[in-house]
């Protein structure tokens, strides 16, 4: 894609509004160095030099889709706690509507904190309740979704499944069958350990291991080129009988990505990273960036080679972090 085509298609950003409806963390970092082991342990020694917290989870997909220049509607559940204070605090400075995120004293806000030394990540300690919400806190982000919907106030959809207690297949479902009335795009980042089977979907984003555990197939490393990769097709094709998305967008790690829909060629886009540091938050920048860029008018084939450009950018970057709408427009122009 020419610089120009995407500076086009980026410009539209500005006027899409995304729901993201998903499992809200807070990102916490400690950093520091290491330069002995702990006598009590074989275990190394982490002087702390500073702490940093950021939007994770279904939160960091909003972000990603803020930073990009697009306006995000919250969808989502944190405590009555310090955490979650700190993400309502975090969404401000974001721009990030908050309004229909629910707060449930009964649960503690996801918090997932890592011990990074340089720019190495030597442990994650995660605090969270991963039980179901009560049924009533899902009615009410289904009945304000679908008024939002019906309304026509949002371009898209983004479910974020992190498996902590909150989305669920009827309820999905009812709201892609009244974005699907509208048409509005829906995009379903899934969790292999909590399949749900909703129909409908414009595009759906595992990763390759997730693909295979949720076709149910043995994932062999076969070290063969993705055009050639036959388990790779048949675990696409499965999935796009199963679930029936528009667009199954699997990303493949250091092979970039691949693009699959019924009756269709495989479309293959090449990784675009140039050093791989950290890999926290990658997938949250592609859904992002793909349904975006697809409800700015883009192709498929444009979308999915805009997430990868995103994809390379924040793998580059160490900790969860975002793309801008200049850092991805520049990506395009070392290619001119």
């Amino acid at each position: 894609m020419k610089t120009q085509r995407l500076k086009t298609i980026v410009s539209r950003f500005a006027d899409k509004k995304i729901a993201v409806v998903g499992d809200l963390m807070l990102d916490v970092y400690v950093w520091g160095k290491a330069s002995r082991i702990s006598p009590e342990a074989p275990v190394p020694v982490v002087q702390v030099s500073r702490k940093s917290c950021c939007l994770g989870g279904a939160a960091n997909v909003m972000r990603n889709a803020v930073t990009l220049g697009g306006s995000v509607k919250a969808f989502g559940i944190i405590g009555n706690d310090e955490d979650g204070r700190e993400i309502k605090t975090l969404f401000s400075e974001y721009g990030i509507i908050p309004d229909t995120v629910q707060v449930d004293s009964s649960r503690r806000t996801t918090q997932k904190q890592r011990v990074i030394a340089g720019a190495q990540q030597l442990l994650r300690v995660d605090y969270e309740d991963t039980e179901a919400v009560p049924a009533e806190c899902r009615e009410l982000i289904v009945s304000q979704l679908v008024k939002l919907i019906d309304r026509g106030e949002i371009d898209a959809v983004i479910f974020e499944d992190y498996g902590k207690g909150l989305l669920e297949e009827s309820m999905l479902q009812r709201i892609v069958d009244a974005a699907c009335r509208k048409n509005i795009i829906t995009a379903l980042d899934p969790k292999p350990g909590h399949l749900m089977r909703v129909k409908g979907l414009t595009v759906m984003k595992p990763n390759r291991t997730e693909a295979f555990a949720m076709a149910g197939v043995f994932q062999k490393d076969s070290g063969v080129a993705v055009a050639d990769d036959h388990d790779l097709k048949l675990v696409a094709e499965k999935l796009l009988e199963e679930w029936k998305p528009e667009h199954l967008l699997i990303s493949l790690a250091a092979q970039g990505m691949a693009l699959f829909r019924k009756n269709a060629e495989i479309v293959i886009i090449p990784t675009r990273a140039r050093e791989v540091y950290d890999v926290s938050g990658a997938g949250d920048t592609v859904i992002a960036a793909f349904t975006l860029a697809m409800t700015a008018g883009a192709t498929p084939e444009e979308a999915a080679e805009i997430a990868n450009h995103a994809a390379g950018i924040v793998v580059g970057k160490v900790g969860t972090v975002t793309v801008s709408a200049d850092e991805l427009i520049k990506s395009f122009d070392l290619e001119d």
